[in-house]
């Protein structure tokens, strides 16, 4: 038997002494399904799953603190003006949520998650991109259907179809011109109806980056003089940001939509919740796969936020996601929803 003794250098290196882990840390632990099938139990447990299951998990706790957040809950700050030191006022503001997504998800059946947000009322504005427009209004006139993603391009050229993946389908601001296009559309299906109807402002940066843009050009030779002004746009929604006593984002995707809203939160010094979806990664320096902490370092999210990035393609899990947050608490108020609801038909 050989006498030789281990490499040192070797032992030193594998056989490092580990550091008492520090009480209350959550250890890494699944779902047992001999428990049966309970979805309530089957999400409490992505919070010490791992990996893309956790941020999961933080994703709902941000929203969830969105929701729950009340002015009340601060203290009284000394500059603070009058009308927010009336107990009542403080109450009933809430956290200002900006939702982002991209034009695709609106292809996709997220547009029916989306128009259960803005129908509900539930979040303060959107941004989205030219196309995530029209494929609502398309969508209010004819089916998108499901197809394949090994479709031919010539093909479907042929045929006169157009492939999203795998699916087939006065001085104005865009706000203002999509504000229009929900009323004139009437149509409950659509998410930019109930915008229209929830006075929910709806912020298209690169509105002429589609079909919009197609509709837009030809219109300008049968009626010349259209002119469409983003700086209306650019001022409100940053003002709608240095309003906001807490501010919450959500973005789906990335691009323009993504830095448009952080840019907004820069007016403030920051978002204090922030979740973002995406598959995007940082090595290549675009602002789709910057991540939070690039944010912080800009100033569009907060130095003390606990910000969370879900590195995972939306439509697979923000269904889930609504289900735990909006969807759970619209149930559970759904008497004040209506009360409110009710108020809002009176006035108009």
């Amino acid at each position: 038997m050989s006498s030789e003794q281990q490499p040192a250098k070797a032992v030193d290196a594998v056989f490092v002494e580990s550091e008492k882990v520090p009480d209350g840390t959550p250890i890494t632990k699944g779902y047992d399904f001999d428990n049966g099938i309970n979805y309530e139990e089957l999400f409490k447990s992505y919070a010490t799953t791992g990996f893309q299951a956790t941020h999961i998990s933080r994703a709902v706790d941000q929203i969830n603190q969105m929701l729950n957040w009340r002015l009340s809950q601060e203290p009284i700050e000394a500059d603070e003006t009058d009308e927010f030191k009336d107990p009542e006022v403080r109450k009933n503001t809430k956290c200002t949520i900006f939702l982002g997504y991209t034009s695709n998800l609106i292809s996709s059946g997220l547009r029916e998650v989306f128009r259960f947000l803005v129908k509900h009322n539930m979040v303060s504005c959107i941004v989205t991109t030219a196309g995530g427009v029209e494929e609502d209004f398309i969508k209010c006139l004819g089916p998108t259907y499901m197809g394949e993603f090994s479709y031919k391009g010539e093909t479907l050229r042929k045929k006169g179809l157009n492939r999203i993946g795998n699916l087939l389908n006065v001085i104005w601001s865009p706000s203002k011109f999509i504000h229009r296009l929900g009323k004139e559309i009437n149509n409950e299906d659509s998410v930019y109806y109930w915008a229209y109807k929830n006075n929910i402002p709806v912020f298209c940066p690169a509105v002429t980056d589609g079909s919009l843009g197609d509709m837009i050009f030809f219109h300008s030779y049968r009626n010349p003089g259209l002119i469409m002004d983003i700086a209306q746009d650019i001022r409100k929604i940053n003002s709608m940001a240095v309003r906001a006593k807490k501010s919450g984002i959500i973005i789906l995707g990335g691009g323009v939509i993504k830095h448009h809203i952080a840019n907004a939160n820069l007016m403030r010094n920051g978002a204090d919740y922030s979740v973002y979806i995406n598959t995007a990664n940082e090595f290549d320096g675009s602002d789709a796969g910057a991540s939070p902490d690039e944010a912080v370092s800009w100033g569009k999210i907060r130095l003390n936020a606990h910000p969370v990035k879900v590195c995972c393609e939306a439509t697979t899990i923000f269904p889930f996601i609504v289900a735990q947050t909006f969807a759970k608490y619209y149930f559970e108020h759904k008497d004040e929803f209506q009360r409110k609801k009710n108020k809002r038909i009176r006035l108009n």
